[in-house]
Formats: structure tokens, sequence, C-alpha cells
């Protein structure tokens, strides 16, 4: 276990290897699991602000579902948290099949395009990664998660010797700032040498 400023770091994030692989997996941890990508307050209401931007570019089931139940829901297990909203076969609402048949996140093309300037959730943009929170102890945990669906990526990333955290530098700088990322980086540097 590693802290730095109060949040606890598992060692995993450190030490497995990990490096998308799109070409292998086509997007499917979009696509898979029982639950939505977990949103915060303020990116709920980002996803409201981009929604009308964004719309023409989504799928009609997902349009269909949004205006019927909204941009995000409820789940309430295995805690209770907002997440983006699910279509039935489990495909997040913000996830399209392209010609090629990659899954790709409507958010996050329009924001390389330059639509807008909402990457994408948080959550989205860290994982592996996820992030515990709770704030009556004030306690922030960050741990790996590790998927079968992504063992092309943890093969990749073994081939090319690139740690999770490395993978994730701009997420993790986009959540916890630089600093915290160096100090992260150093931990890595001392395991490594130890």
């Amino acid at each position: 276990m590693i802290v730095i400023d109060d949040i606890l770091i598992s060692d995993e994030v450190i030490e497995k290897k990990f490096i998308c692989n799109l070409d292998k997996c086509k997007g499917a941890c979009c696509k898979s699991g029982d639950y939505g990508a977990p949103v915060t307050a303020k990116e709920s209401e980002i996803l409201e602000k981009i929604y009308p931007i964004i719309k023409d570019t989504l799928t009609d089931e997902a349009v269909a579902k949004i205006e019927e139940s909204g941009l995000t829901k409820t789940f309430k297990k295995p805690d209770s948290f907002e997440g983006t909203n699910l279509l039935e076969d489990g495909s997040c609402v913000f996830l399209k099949e392209n010609e090629i048949g990659m899954l790709e996140c409507m958010i996050e093309k329009a924001h390389n395009k330059g639509d807008i300037d909402f990457k994408k959730p948080i959550s989205c943009h860290l994982y592996p990664i996820r992030i515990v929170e709770n704030p009556a102890v004030k306690l922030t945990a960050v741990n790996y998660d590790e998927w079968d669906i992504c063992s092309a990526a943890c093969e990749l990333g073994i081939k090319e010797d690139v740690p999770v955290y490395q993978f994730l530098k701009e997420a993790i700088v986009r959540r916890f700032g630089e600093d915290f990322y160096e100090q992260l980086d150093g931990a890595y540097e001392f395991k490594k040498e130890s």
C-alpha cells in the first residue's frame, strides 16, 4: 500500500502492467457490466449541458433511453452511486459502434473534434483504476480493477513494460494533480530499485 496526501493507493497500480488494446477488445468495457460509469454531481451537470451538442451522434436507441429515463441513473449495488445510463444490453448510452466494429464514446469523440471541452467522466478516463471515497472518514482509495475482458491490455502492458499508472498519466493528473503523479512515479522508482 502506498500513501500520498492521505490517499491510499494499491500496490497493483504501480506493479501491474496495462495498455488498452482496442484492436483486441473493441471497447468492451463500455458495453459489459451491470453498472454505468460512476459520475460526480458536477459531471452530471456537464452531461446535461453537452447532451444537445452530442445528441445527434448517439444511436436512436440511446436517445430514446435518455429521453425516457435520463442521462444518468442511480445504481444501488454494491453501494448507491450515480452512473451513466445503460441500454438493455448493458451498453453505456454514450457508446456507438463505428464502421469497423470498434465501440466509441461519443463524448470523447466530440471532445477530440473540439466540439466540447469535457473529455469524458473521470471514472472512464481512469479505468482500470477505480476510486473509492468515503467522505465521512475522509478516505480515498485508489485501486486497480482487474477484469478478464482486459486480458489483452494486460498482455500488451507486459510486452511493452508499461505500469498501469504510467498508461493513465493524463487521467491521474486530471484527477489528482501533477505533484501526486510525480510522487506515485517516485514510489514506482523506489520499489523498482528495492
